[in-house]
């Protein structure tokens, strides 16, 4: 029975279960995205949220402060200045958890915890809604251009179609005018006039 215990020790003692979460925040902030239990995610959100809140102070306290819970340089100084400028808005509520189902070996429940204001996905910060408003309004203005281009071919169809069938009579009409002029008629015409000559000369003669 854990009547009034706020604090679930994970099975861990004191120390085991601070570092603990000390490299989960770690994690976290650097990778903006972790997954694990669901326990363990309900006590990191009451372990980091704090750190983020005074980070919002850049000052050198701050830093010292936040270096002794985490441990970790690269971790303070990606907490004061990506993670710091992104929620810098936010009055609190820093982080998301997601279940994820239960897993396989021990069917614990698994969760995602990651930073609200860097999940484009879901709409999170301000410079995501902002980028989902210009978003529709293109969108609107899509639709538009996109009946435009499907009204514009329809329109153009039947114009297009006789220009291509008068290409086609020039083309049937110029190969008429070949034909007729490689049968050359004029040959014919030089060769019946002689035939008709030398067949009036002949009955002269004869006669």
């Amino acid at each position: 029975m854990r009547h009034g215990n706020k604090i679930n020790h994970l099975g861990r003692t004191t120390s085991h279960r601070h570092a603990m979460l000390s490299n989960m925040a770690t994690s976290l902030i650097i990778s903006k995205r972790i997954i694990t239990t669901l326990a363990k995610a309900k006590e990191l959100r009451k372990y980091i949220e704090p750190l983020v809140t005074k980070a919002k102070d850049d000052s050198t306290h701050s830093r010292r402060i936040v270096f002794s819970y985490l441990q970790n340089k690269d971790g303070v100084k990606e907490l004061f200045g990506n993670v710091a400028t992104k929620v810098a808005d936010r009055p609190g509520g820093y982080t998301r958890i997601l279940k994820t189902g239960n897993r396989l070996g021990d069917n614990a429940e698994m969760c995602m915890m990651e930073f609200v204001d860097f999940n484009e996905t879901l709409g999170g910060g301000k410079l995501v809604a902002k980028e989902a408003a210009t978003a529709k309004r293109t969108r609107r203005g899509s639709k538009k251009e996109t009946t435009a281009i499907t009204e514009t071919p329809a329109a153009k169809a039947p114009k297009a179609a006789p220009i291509v069938m008068e290409f086609t009579e020039e083309i049937q009409e110029t190969e008429v005018v070949v034909e007729t002029e490689v049968v050359e008629p004029t040959a014919e015409m030089e060769a019946e006039p002689t035939a008709e000559v030398e067949g009036e000369e002949k009955p002269k003669t004869e006669e």
